[in-house]
Order: structure tokens, then C-alpha cells, then sequence
């Protein structure tokens, strides 16, 4: 008798193990392939590398009172010619223009590398006129130029480069009216040669004289980054 329970036991031990082996080989000769996993995800990853390699232009405004025209007309000029566009300020934070326009500034200058950069493009406005002595400004224009980098002003701006002495001899424009003359005044007392244009380009800068000008200023910085 208790051989005869010996082999019942031993049968329904073989039962289940065939029963196991049985279920388990064909569930896993069905199994999905991983293989396919670290193939799209070194996609994505080559995708994403591509779009942070874009050539990147810094533009600079004032925090506050920036000419909107002047800002958003050369950035989407700039952005459609493939242009990575890094607005720079004196602080982080929500800039607004004269007509209201809202930007999110992320970089200050100190955190500018010129390296990195293709040009740097200075944004006039009445909030600019109040920052043309400031010195992080000018260091920042005269950092682009030591590196031989485009440098561009519109408006009131092209006396900030004045200012940080990287017109000397050079021809410029800037923005002026019949009852101020000023900023004019402000190139030539610092070698500036002025120029009655609206868009003027000399060597490795490029100078416009206001928010008329916005469109075809950021045609010209894209037609010389472009070897024009």
C-alpha cells in the first residue's frame, strides 16, 4: 500500500511539472523583443541633440520698456533662418516692452559665452536709453568683438556700443529726431563716423536707426551670419 502512494506521488509530481514546462515555453518563445526599446530611444536622443546644436544669437534687452518692434520682429526674422534665439537681460524673470509685450528672460550677461555664439543683437527702446552706461552691457559687446563675432544695435542701442568704444572709425546709425540729436552726438564724440541710413553694416557690425528698420536689420544680421 505504501508503495502504491509512493507512485501516485511521484505521477502527480511529473503531472505538474510537465504541466509547468508546458506553459511556460510557449509564453516566453512569444515574448516581445526588447531590442527595439534602446532603438528608439537613441532616436529620440539623436533628435534631441540635433535641435540643442542649433547656432544660437543672444538678444539683449532692457527688463523693462524694451521697443517691442525691435524685438520681436529681428527674433522671428532670426528663428526662421534656423536661429536658436537666447533673450538676455539684467535679471531673470518677465520683461516688458513699451507697447506691453512679455518676454522670459533666463540668461543675464555674466552667463553669456561668446563661444557659443554666433552674434550678439542689442534691442533699443526708452528702457535701453537708460542702461547705455551699463557696464555688463558694454563688456558684453566688447567680448563679442574681441572674439570676432557679430555684434548688432538697433535704435538707441548703437550708443551703447559707442559708449564701450568698439565704434571708433567705424560707420553707424542710430536713432535721433528733430528735437533730439543727442544720440547722434553721442557716436561722433566717440569716433563713430554717422551714417544717415536706416540699416548700416561695417565689417563685423551692423547699426539701424529704429523701429522702421526692425525687419530688414534682422534680414541683414542673418544675410552676413550667412556669409552675405
Amino acid at each position: 500500500m505504501e508503495l502504491k502512494k509512493r507512485i501516485f506521488y511521484i505521477f502527480v509530481l511529473f503531472l505538474i511539472i510537465g504541466s509547468f514546462v508546458l506553459w511556460t515555453v510557449p509564453f516566453g518563445a512569444f515574448r516581445p523583443s526588447r531590442v527595439s526599446t534602446p532603438t528608439t530611444l537613441s532616436n529620440n536622443t539623436t533628435t534631441i541633440t540635433t535641435k540643442s546644436m542649433s547656432k544660437k544669437i543672444a538678444l539683449v534687452i532692457a527688463f523693462q520698456n524694451f521697443r517691442d518692434e525691435e524685438y520681436f520682429v529681428p527674433k522671428e526674422i532670426l528663428e526662421g533662418a534656423g536661429y536658436s534665439v537666447i533673450t538676455v537681460s539684467t535679471k531673470k524673470g518677465t520683461a516688458v516692452g513699451a507697447d506691453g509685450g512679455e518676454v522670459v528672460v533666463a540668461t543675464v550677461p555674466a552667463e553669456v559665452s561668446p563661444q557659443e555664439y554666433e552674434a550678439v543683437v542689442f534691442v533699443g527702446g526708452p528702457g535701453m536709453a537708460q542702461e547705455l552706461d551699463n557696464e555688463e552691457f558694454q563688456e558684453l559687446a566688447r567680448k563679442f568683438v574681441q572674439e570676432k563675432k557679430l555684434v548688432a544695435a538697433i535704435c538707441i542701442a548703437p550708443c551703447l556700443l559707442a559708449k564701450a568704444g568698439i565704434l571708433q572709425g567705424k560707420q553707424a546709425t542710430v536713432w535721433s529726431s528733430p528735437l533730439d540729436k543727442s544720440p547722434i552726438k553721442i557716436l561722433t564724440d566717440n569716433g563713430a563716423i554717422y551714417q544717415r541710413e536706416s540699416v548700416v553694416r561695417d565689417d563685423g557690425i551692423i547699426t539701424a536707426n529704429g523701429p522702421s528698420a526692425a525687419s530688414s536689420f534682422g534680414e541683414k544680421i542673418v544675410q552676413v551670419l550667412q556669409g552675405g
